[in-house]
C-alpha cells in the first residue's frame, strides 16, 4: 500500500500542512502524521474524504506510486524522437496527415520514411522556431471548425506544459489521432481532461501514458466558411437522441 507515500507527496504539491489536512477530516494533526509514516491507517469514510482533497480515487491512493509515476512519464516524453522532413533549403516541412493516413500515423509517426511519404508544404505566417504537423479532423465535436478542416499544430514537447483550455491534436494508443480542448490533471489523477467545443459530447479522461505526441493548434485551414445562422437552426432529431442519452448518463451519476 502507497496511501502514507501518497499522501506525503499529494499534500506538499498541494501546499497543504498536516493541520490543514486534519481539520477536512476532523481529526488531530498527530493522526495524519501517523497515516503518512504507517502507524495508522484511515477508515473507509476518512479515506474517501482524502481522496476526494487530492481529486484521485481510493484505488489510485492505495495501490499506485503516484510520485515515481509521474517521474518516469516524464522521463518517457523526455526521450521522444520526431521525425521530420526538411526542403531544399533546409527549412523543416509541414506534414500533412489526412483522415486516411491518420491509421497509419499511429505506427509510423516516428519513422522518417513514412513521414518522408506523406504531403509536405509550407506556411510563411507560422514562425520558423517550431516543429508543426497538419491534421485533417472528423466528426462535429468541435464545431465550428467541422469535418475536413485541417488544423496545424505546433510541437508540445512534454506533456506537463499543456495548457488548460486550449486545444490540442494527440496522437494516442488506444484512441488514435483526437483533436480537443484539453485540460491537464496529471499532478491530481494522472489523467488529461479531453472536451468537445460542441456541448452534445460528453468530456472524457484518458491516462498520460497513453499519450504518444502532443500538437497545440495554432492555425486551421478550410474550405468551409463559418454559417452565422448555424445557432439558431432547430435541433435534429439526432442532436436530440445524443442530449436524451447525455442526460441519462447525468442521472445515472447523481443516483
Amino acid at each position: 500500500m502507497y496511501l502514507g507515500k501518497n499522501l506525503r507527496y499529494l499534500r506538499k504539491k498541494k501546499g497543504l500542512t498536516q493541520s490543514d489536512v486534519a481539520e477536512k477530516l476532523d481529526v488531530k494533526r498527530t493522526m495524519i502524521s501517523a497515516y503518512e509514516e504507517g502507524r495508522s491507517e484511515p477508515k473507509l469514510a476518512a479515506l474517501n474524504i482524502l481522496a476526494g482533497i487530492f481529486n484521485i480515487s481510493v484505488d489510485e491512493f492505495l495501490n499506485r506510486d503516484i510520485e515515481t509515476s509521474g517521474k518516469l512519464l516524464q522521463q518517457k516524453q523526455q526521450v521522444k524522437v520526431l521525425a521530420i522532413t526538411v526542403d531544399t533549403e533546409d527549412r523543416e516541412n509541414i506534414t500533412l496527415i489526412g483522415q486516411k493516413a491518420s491509421a497509419g500515423y499511429l505506427n509510423g509517426f516516428s519513422d522518417p520514411e513514412f513521414i518522408g511519404q506523406l504531403p509536405q508544404f509550407h506556411l510563411p505566417q507560422l514562425s520558423r522556431n517550431a516543429t508543426y504537423r497538419a491534421f485533417e479532423i472528423k466528426g462535429d465535436s468541435m464545431l465550428p471548425l467541422g469535418q475536413g478542416t485541417i488544423v496545424i499544430g505546433s510541437y508540445v514537447e512534454q506533456i506537463g506544459d499543456i495548457k488548460n483550455g486550449k486545444t490540442y491534436v494527440l496522437v494516442t494508443a488506444t484512441e488514435g489521432l483526437v483533436y480537443k480542448r484539453v485540460y491537464n490533471a496529471l499532478e491530481e489523477k494522472g489523467t488529461l481532461s479531453l472536451c468537445s467545443d460542441n456541448d452534445l459530447y460528453e468530456p472524457y479522461e484518458i491516462p498520460g501514458h497513453e499519450i504518444l505526441e502532443i500538437w497545440e493548434a495554432k492555425a486551421f485551414i478550410s474550405t468551409d466558411f463559418p454559417d452565422p445562422t448555424a445557432a439558431s437552426q432547430p435541433l435534429t432529431l439526432e442532436d436530440l437522441g445524443k442530449m436524451i442519452m447525455s442526460l441519462r448518463t447525468d442521472i445515472r451519476k447523481l443516483t
